[in-house]
């Protein structure tokens, strides 16, 4: 299935692949970071990680996209053990992420960093790519119509030219997404897209998010720290503190749950 531009490209709607942790530690220099965290991702939703400040919400994402190896526990994506896969390998079998901090080539334009997210679809071999004949050629039309889809999209059409260094934050961090998009992927992890953005900003990320989920059909795991956007747009929140999943359940469920609220505002709450 695609989701059709006026570029006369698409953008894949991805198939629902489950994703299920299972008793997932990690520690670093003899502290623990994760301890048997454990949960399930198996239909197409909006999933929040929350938690206070070291919880441990971007080490989840770091070892769900193998950027870390947990000490223990297992990591499932569809029926394939991914808890030892590169990261590298981990894409291509279609977990795209963004970062915290902001990863993006800022000497080069916007529509050069979103091709780059292209990379793990492109088959060219050294030396077609230097003489730009034949498939490459053609190879490199067909990516940069679904570049200009995602551009279109994400509603970035009039800085699509422009370099990176010169963009507003916010429009950097949409950069970020469009590159993850490029990557076609089947679960798309956003590791806090709101962090430093004014409310203008968020409300367009967390449209952006929505649209993502609802007309592209990709499952989103979302650490974030705002909690009126993790309540509006999430279909479950799954909650950690000190490493620990402490909770899980719907966003009502959680805005009452005595332990959630415990860890926010402290042993007095």
């Amino acid at each position: 299935m695609f989701f059709e531009s006026e570029y006369g490209a698409n953008i894949s709607v991805a198939q629902v692949t489950s994703l299920r942790l299972e008793g997932v530690s990690l520690i670093f220099g003899g502290s623990s970071v994760l301890t048997g965290v454990s949960f399930e991702m198996t239909g197409r939703e909006i999933l929040s990680i929350i938690g206070p400040n070291g919880a441990g919400k971007t080490c989840v994402l770091n070892c769900i996209s193998g950027f870390y190896r947990p000490n223990s526990g297992k990591i499932y994506y569809g029926d394939k053990d991914i808890t030892r896969l590169s990261s590298y390998k981990i894409a291509e079998l279609g977990i795209a992420r963004t970062f915290q901090n902001i990863e993006l080539y800022v000497g080069m334009s916007v529509l050069d960093n979103v091709m780059a997210g292209r990379h793990i679809h492109m088959h060219s071999n050294p030396l077609t790519a230097a003489v730009y004949i034949g498939r490459t050629s053609k190879e490199e039309v067909e990516h940069r119509a679904r570049v200009e889809a995602i551009i279109e999209f994400l509603e970035m059409q009039e800085i699509r030219k422009k370099i990176v260094a010169m963009l507003p934050y916010g429009l950097r961090k949409r950069t970020e997404l469009a590159r993850a998009l490029a990557m076609e992927p089947k679960l798309l992890l956003l590791d806090e897209p709101m962090t430093g953005m004014n409310l203008e900003e968020k409300e367009d990320m967390a449209r952006f998010i929505i649209d993502i989920y609802e007309e592209l059909g990709i499952p989103v795991i979302l650490v974030e720290h705002d909690m009126g956007v993790v309540m509006d747009i999430s279909d479950r929140v799954v909650v950690m503190d000190v490493g620990r999943k402490i909770a899980e359940g719907t966003p009502a469920e959680m805005r009452v749950n005595p332990l959630v609220i415990r860890a926010y505002l402290g042993d007095e709450a």
